[in-house]
């Protein structure tokens, strides 16, 4: 089997002739960009340029010589933008490293040493403070003042964080120009790689309406303003069902997977009650997730929901769903035996395969291995499963950590 191959038949199902592994295929399966920078120092590699393709969550594009040594059986779709100059840009990471990110980026320092990304209209929608790692959104349009028809959706989406700033071929448009551009590109991906390509939608729902009210607001608006949250969602369906139709027509022939977004649970337990989520959600995923069907039938679908969601997954698969991912264990009721008894013939887990809140960042390599190689136990058989350690591998995770989950699935392999 190839990579491609491999992949396809765990999300259909069967044994694969070893574990998928994904590493950097979705933004939430990636380097954050220190840890990736000190793991290819530690394999004795030569720097990188260090391309920062997520700019909110700081993840470096994993390059073709780290997928190699790793096995990963995935790729993501920016990585065809990789050696492309018309794309990028200089700047620095806080310790002063050297990087390249996307150059529409409009990333400023304040006055007490903060960086801001600014949108086309001049206002400051993120900001990276002094001494952190990550950027965090600025502004929540909606959170004091609602046009209750969302006239202004459009313009207000602008101002919000996850909105403004996306990763390569953004802003790149669906003019002819783009769209010509954008083929091109995925033409080269799909004749260059015979790994399976992930490409991200996105198509969040319960995330859009936080980065439009603020979490606090949009929690409680499914509660006390129902009628304000279903004329946003409706907005957002009318932009998704349009987006969809161009990355569709564009990516539909190259793409093996397509990943969507929506964190829909917290440590403890979901985010809302399974009634509300039927109420609100679930018909728009449906029509949703179903028009991508409609357009290619033979594509695959992954959610990434972070969070304790076992309550929602028999929802999700009904839905159309194929994979989820990062598959938390370490939340109540994500237990791996519970998982794949109850829901693993019905769907892919892409991911669980190391915890990264205990073990990785903290454990000895043994112990690593030996979580690992538990978690393969329970997970593989059957095929329904592609590895990857539970979302991003972050800034502080030692680079022997790292090596050491990797050799755990190459042993496990034989």
């Amino acid at each position: 089997m190839n990579s491609r191959q491999r992949i396809l038949c765990s999300l259909d199902h069967h044994q694969p002739d070893r574990v998928p592994i994904d590493l950097g295929g979705h933004h939430s399966s990636s380097f954050s960009v220190q840890a990736y920078r000190d793991f290819r120092n530690y394999l004795g590699l030569k720097p990188s340029k260090l391309y920062i393709h997520d700019f909110i969550q700081q993840l470096a594009l994993t390059e073709e010589d780290v997928l190699d040594i790793l096995h990963v059986d995935t790729v993501n779709d920016a990585q065809v933008f990789l050696y492309r100059p018309e794309i990028w840009k200089d700047w620095e990471l806080p310790d002063g490293t050297p990087c390249k990110i996307p150059n529409y980026i409009d990333v400023r320092k304040n006055s007490v040493g903060d960086s801001e990304v600014y949108n086309n209209d001049g206002v400051a929608v993120a900001i990276q403070k002094k001494g952190c790692l990550y950027f965090d959104q600025l502004v929540f349009p909606y959170a004091e003042k609602v046009d209750d028809d969302f006239s202004d959706f459009e313009e207000q989406s602008k101002k919000m964080m996850w909105q403004v700033i996306q990763s390569p071929p953004f802003p790149i448009s669906y003019d002819a120009a783009g769209i010509a551009y954008r083929i091109k590109a995925a033409d080269e991906l799909r004749q260059t790689s015979d790994r399976a390509i992930y490409n991200i939608f996105g198509g969040s729902l319960l995330e859009y309406l936080n980065q439009a009210f603020r979490m606090d607001n949009s929690l409680c608006n499914l509660l006390i303003e129902p009628e304000i949250v279903n004329a946003f969602l409706d907005r957002a369906m009318e932009k998704y069902m349009r987006d969809l139709e161009s990355f569709m027509a564009v990516n539909g022939g190259n793409v093996d997977i397509i990943g969507w977004s929506d964190d829909l649970g917290g440590q403890s337990a979901p985010l809302m009650s399974v009634q509300t989520f039927r109420k609100f959600f679930k018909p728009r995923y449906q029509e949703l997730w179903g028009y991508a069907k409609k357009l290619n039938p033979n594509v695959k679908l992954c959610l990434h929901s972070c969070g304790a969601i076992a309550p929602f997954i028999g929802d999700l698969i009904e839905c159309g769903m194929d994979a989820l991912n990062p598959v938390q264990i370490t939340c109540n009721g994500m237990e791996l035996v519970y998982l794949k008894k109850e829901f693993g013939k019905d769907i892919t887990f892409w991911g669980g395969g190391c915890d990264t809140r205990e073990i990785l960042p903290s454990a000895e390599p043994q112990q690593i291995k030996d979580h690992v190689k538990k978690n393969l136990d329970i997970m593989m058989p059957g095929g329904g499963f592609v590895f990857q350690q539970i979302h991003n591998i972050l800034a502080n995770v030692p680079p022997q950590n790292v090596m050491a989950m990797f050799e755990a699935v190459h042993e496990y392999n034989g």
